[in-house]
Order: C-alpha cells, then structure tokens, then sequence
C-alpha cells in the first residue's frame, strides 16, 4: 500500500498535481493519454465502456472502461476547427478541408480524376460598401497610394478597416449583410443556374437535365469586418463528377453567369425600426480559371490550400473576439423565470444579458460599435429569428464558414471514417504481434457504450506534459520543414 504523499511544500499546484500522478499505478498510461491528443489545448474529459461482441460467440473482443484508467476519465480530442481556441485540431480539421477540396479539383477520395478537365472557377465575392474605410490602395505597378485620409498606411496599420467617418457609417447595413449573408449566397446559387440557362438559351429543366453545377465555399473576414466568399464552382454532367459537362459548359459561359447571378441575387427586409433594406452583393468579384497541372496562376493545390487556410479562421481577423457575448443562464434575455413564472432580473450579467460588457471589450471602437449595433437589432421582434445577440461576437454572420454542394466530393465524415478505421487496423495489428486472436473480416461485431461527459480540460498536471507534447511536436515540425528547405543534416 503506498504512504499518502505530503505535498505541503510544493508551491506550485501543477508540479504537485504532477507529483501525484506520477504516483498513480499506471504512469506510463498518463502520458499516453496526453501524447495520443497530439497537442489539443482543451480534451474533452469522459465517463463511461464501450463493449464489442461477437454476434455468433457472444464472445466480448473488445471492452473498455475508464474507470480502468489511472485517471478515471477518457480523454479525447475537442475536434475545435477555430486556431484560436485548439490549434492542433484546427491543423486536422485544415488537413480535412484541403483534402475534400482538392479531391474535388483533381479526383480521388472516390471522386474520378476526370473532373480535372471539367470547367472550373474560383470565384470572390465581397460585401457592398457601407461608407469609406481606411484603405491601402495601390498603384498599377503595385506601389502603395496615400488613403483618402491623406496618409498612407503600413500594412498592419489597425486603423485600415475602419470608418473615415464613424458617425456617417452604416453600421446597421453592416451587420444585417452580415447576419443575411449566409442566405444570400443560397439565393447566389439559385440564380446561378437560372442565369446560365439565359446565356446558353435553353430552359432550366433543360440545363438541370443535362449539366449540374457543383461548388464548395468558404467565408472569411475582411479588415472592415464583413465577410465576404471564396468559392470553387465546377461544371459537371448529368450524373455529378463520374460523367462529362456538355461542350457548350465552358469557363466563359460560367464567367457570363456568375456576373448575372451577382447582379440580380438580392434580399430585401423590412422593419418597422430601420425600414426597407435591400441585402446584395458588392461591386467587386473575381472569376478566375482554375489550373489542372501547376501551369496557371490558380493551380488546385493553392486553392485547396488557400480555402483550407480560411476554413479554420473565425472573426479574429477583424479584430473581434472569439468567444460569444450572451449570458448563459438567461440566454441573453438579461431575465430569469423565477418559481412564481415571474421574470426576475439574471444575476448573472445583472439584467444586461452579456456575460461580459460590451464597453470592457478589448476590441476596436469599430468593432465594438458592430457588436452593439447587432446587440441591439437582436433585440427587435422582426429580427428575434436570427438571433443576433448570441452572434454579436461574430458581428451579426451566423452561417457556416465552409459549406459544400452535395455532388461535389467527399464529406468531412467520409474523411473521419477512414481515419478511424485507419486506427482499427493498427489495433489489430498491434493484436497480432502481442499473440491475441484477429478477428475474421467475415464477422459480426456488435459494439455497445454508454458515455457521460464530465469537463473539459487537463488537470494542472497534465497541462505540464500537454506543455512538452506541443514543444515536441513543434519541434519535429520545424526539422521537417528545414529538412525540405536544407536537407537532412551531415551525421
């Protein structure tokens, strides 16, 4: 039996939390566990087995439990696609996106390697103008140009972004594009395929019969705090990727559409407090040609890369923060239901309804101004369906961030499947070599469990060894990529 350990003299509570688990029956396993998140900032902490049988045998060839572990909780990654919060999961969710897009450029993950001749294009849309902004304008040859405030600015200029005139911007415009834009580009799409069939003159149900469009976007922040999209769009046949676009679908004819279908794809809401807003789309759009073989511009794998870069980013580059404003306890309603139905005031954030005040953000006047404006529009009866004080952090945009056509490629669960069934067969293998049975292909297996979530979060100990997991990981990293660069180094 071991003697309790007095750790009285230990100052720090994560080297005494350390201490005691390395005095645990199984230390070996707590590091495991923490090497296997490969560096997730915040695991999520479970409670609960997992059993698998076999249906003929009724023989268990699988069980666990985490009240085997020396810990008693299973620790498993967060799965968090935002940088800011879990860089390491937001690398795999990153990894995921680029596969899924590049499968879609160049094939495979199931998708033919024919669709590298289909017509394809990346496309940017952007947001109207809601008042002049503090700019970076540049010449023809490139050279930066003195703003309309009459300087000119370095690139990480924080005023580049923000109003010339606060009291004349429309920031009211700005969060609701935000909030619609989401929505907007659905109607993009509709008009879209009704803008290709004008130009190729044929009717819908003719185009629908013989071509299908096929896209995968992604949304990102710019400086002023407006999203705006970048987009893959893709000719196909009839039956998706498998089958030929007519000849008549070329790069052109969707250039022609995408233009028509940004001119007429429009929103219009109505309030009784702000009137009649029309929600479209800015001035500015880009159509480019996507290169099949890296001899163009645009080759598939820097689009991949490029959406894969913005699918793991928030609001962070607009200067906002990254965690939402609403109080919990009274879901931002600053009101609680008391045991006489009454509505009493949320002690929690003391009748405002924000975990935190706005006022106290560390956030830019620009930004902090949007985040109200959305604030208070949420609060309107002819706006309550969207939401908005629980999306103010984002400054009123509440859609996804990357989306995709059904028919364009694989799916992020796709990608998940064969990870995990990845891990199974390196189980298996690990069975094999200890001596312990293999399970035949032709079995089956019936797995039931049963898990409880308990927290998220290391121990303070644990973060001690998540610390050094990071640092190494980092450090393999690095050599990697100075081994691409220099070479392997003279032994």
């Amino acid at each position: 039996m071991r003697r309790p350990l007095d750790l009285r003299h230990v100052i720090s509570p994560g080297l005494r939390d350390l201490i005691e688990l390395a005095n645990t029956h199984d230390f070996d396993r707590v590091q495991q566990q923490v090497r296997d998140l490969r560096g997730c900032t915040r695991p999520v902490n479970l409670h609960g087995w997992t059993v698998t049988t076999d249906t003929a045998t009724k023989e268990v060839v699988r069980s666990y439990r985490s009240e085997d572990e020396p810990s008693g909780r299973l620790l498993t990654t967060c799965g968090n696609r935002r940088a800011s919060r879990c860089p390491a999961c937001s690398r795999v969710y990153a990894a995921d996106t680029y596969h899924l897009i590049k499968a879609g450029l160049s094939g495979g993950k199931n998708v033919a390697e024919t669709v590298r001749d289909h017509p394809r294009a990346f496309v940017t849309l952007t947001a109207p103008s809601f008042g002049p902004v503090h700019n970076r304008p540049t010449t023809n040859a490139g050279q930066p140009r003195p703003c309309a405030c009459g300087d000119t600015h370095a690139e990480d200029a924080p005023e580049l972004g923000t109003p010339l005139n606060p009291a004349t911007y429309d920031y009211t415009g700005a969060v609701l594009w935000n909030a619609y834009a989401g929505q907007l580009w659905a109607r993009f799409t509709t008009y879209l395929r009704r803008a290709l069939a004008e130009h190729l003159g044929m009717t819908q149900k003719a185009l629908n019969s013989a071509l299908r469009v096929s896209f995968a976007k992604v949304a990102e922040y710019q400086k002023r705090g407006l999203v705006h999209f970048h987009a893959v769009i893709r000719f196909d046949g009839p039956d998706g990727h498998t089958t030929e676009p007519p000849a008549w679908a070329t790069f052109d004819a969707l250039r022609v559409a995408v233009g028509l279908a940004v001119e007429r794809a429009r929103l219009t809401i109505a309030s009784d407090a702000i009137g009649e807003r029309v929600i479209a789309w800015g001035d500015r759009y880009k159509v480019a040609p996507i290169s099949a073989l890296g001899d163009g511009e645009l080759t598939d794998a820097k689009v991949a890369g490029y959406v894969a870069k913005y699918a793991t980013k928030n609001a962070e580059g607009a200067g906002t923060v990254d965690r939402t404003l609403m109080c919990r306890p009274c879901a931002g309603r600053g009101y609680v239901r008391g045991p006489d139905r009454f509505h009493d005031r949320c002690a929690g954030c003391d009748g405002t309804g924000q975990a935190e005040p706005i006022k106290a953000l560390p956030v830019q006047q620009h930004v902090r101004q949007m985040i109200r404006t959305a604030w208070a529009l949420g609060h309107l009866p002819e706006f309550a369906d969207l939401k908005l004080w629980k999306w103010a952090h984002m400054l009123g945009f509440r859609g996804h961030f990357a989306s995709k056509s059904r028919a364009y490629s694989t799916t992020l669960g796709a990608l998940r499947d064969v990870r995990r069934a990845w891990r199974l067969a390196k189980a298996e293998a690990a069975r094999a070599r200890a001596g312990l049975p293999t399970i035949d292909e032709n079995t089956t297996l019936v797995t039931a469990s049963s898990w409880t979530y308990l927290s998220s979060g290391y121990r303070p100990g644990e973060e001690l060894l998540a610390a050094q997991v990071g640092h190494d990981i980092a450090q393999a990293r690095d050599e990697a990529e100075r081994v691409k660069t220099e070479g392997e180094v003279w032994r």
